[in-house]
């Protein structure tokens, strides 16, 4: 069941349109993730969707209902920051409440049951017993689960987030996007949500939609969009970098690095190629490169590698017998790691 419907939404500022045209259904309790670089639009479609941005065409609908009349705190949705927006002179217990008495309890329990909603939802976050705590004594961790126990305390139909994890440090960013998809998935939350971070939102959402210049470049489940990226510019958010001209034939495309094998069905003709990193394998004899660069990453080592011709390769390689920086080296290619993108806007 469809939750949440754009249709044909745009904003302009004069003859810029910051979101042109775009079509997008959230249905009940799944999680969508927009991500795209800065000035992309994914911003500003979510204060759309708040009524916090009046739109230039298209319409807004909730349960199907046009939301073009309906003032912000009638849409019974949840809004949570960046930066948190927390009252410094109120307490922890009187944040988490706010919601609640500005709707006179809106979707939520009644005015009397604020404290015991209150206690449910600190325990919900990972914040039992903290009430009376104030703003200025929590982490910044801590001041983002408060932010997000205010968001849920009115039981919104929607909870959209506008880069929620962008301020903390990485460890406890990956930390809490876990959290956060267990707690939505048990709540059933229906999420909107809103990064520049495609690590964070690959693994928090059902369904990814990347934008570029006010319009959808891709929108597909996670796997989808990282496994077949629908142009280069997709493929380039994503971080990958070994993208060249190639012309494709049979089993094979040549490239400036030679030729390189592709997927069985791959079409035809001139495309543009690209090839992930684990796709570049160290071998006997290949392709002859120099190791430029190298970068610990944990799980394997990540390689930069200067090849004869061609632009610069980017391979993964084990920890065990990885080359220096200066070694010359041989690499070939996985057609499994192989993707002929799509023909058209690069």
């Amino acid at each position: 069941m469809t939750l949440l419907q754009l249709e044909g939404v745009s904003v302009r500022f004069g003859e810029r349109a910051v979101v042109d045209s775009v079509d997008l259904a959230v249905a009940e309790h799944e999680t969508v993730c927009v991500l795209g670089p800065s000035g992309s639009g994914k911003s500003t479609l979510l204060r759309v969707v708040a009524g916090l941005q009046q739109v230039s065409g298209g319409r807004v609908l909730l349960d199907g209902a046009d939301q073009a009349a309906v003032p912000v705190h009638r849409r019974g949705v949840g809004l949570m920051f960046q930066d948190h927006q927390l009252f410094p002179h109120r307490d922890v217990g009187a944040n988490v409440s706010f919601g609640l008495r500005m709707r006179g309890g809106g979707h939520g329990p009644g005015r009397g049951s604020h404290a015991g909603r209150v206690a449910e939802l600190l325990e919900l976050v990972g914040l039992p017993g903290s009430q009376g705590r104030a703003v200025a004594s929590l982490s910044g961790g801590e001041q983002q689960r408060v932010a997000l126990a205010r968001a849920l305390a009115p039981s919104p139909r929607l909870l959209m987030l506008d880069e929620p994890l962008g301020q903390l440090d990485r460890g406890l960013r990956e930390r809490l996007v876990v959290e956060l998809r267990g707690l939505f998935s048990r709540l059933g939350t229906t999420v909107l949500a809103v990064t520049h971070d495609q690590g964070e939102a690959f693994a928090l959402a059902d369904r990814v939609v990347v934008m570029r210049d006010g319009r959808i470049a891709q929108a597909g489940t996670p796997l989808e969009v990282w496994q077949r990226p629908a142009s280069e510019f997709v493929a380039r958010f994503l971080g990958f970098e070994n993208v060249v001209p190639a012309t494709v034939a049979g089993s094979f495309a040549a490239t400036a690095w030679g030729k390189v094998p592709v997927p069985a069905g791959s079409p035809d003709g001139e495309q543009r190629l690209l090839v992930r990193p684990a796709g570049v394998v160290l071998c006997e004899a290949g392709l002859p490169c120099e190791v430029v660069s190298r970068t610990f990453r944990g799980t394997h080592v990540a390689l930069l590698l200067r090849p004869g011709s061609g632009p610069v390769l980017e391979a993964e390689c084990g920890l065990a017998g990885a080359p220096a920086v200066g070694d010359r080296v041989a690499v070939a290619f996985t057609p499994a790691e192989v993707v002929v993108l799509p023909p058209g806007d690069r």
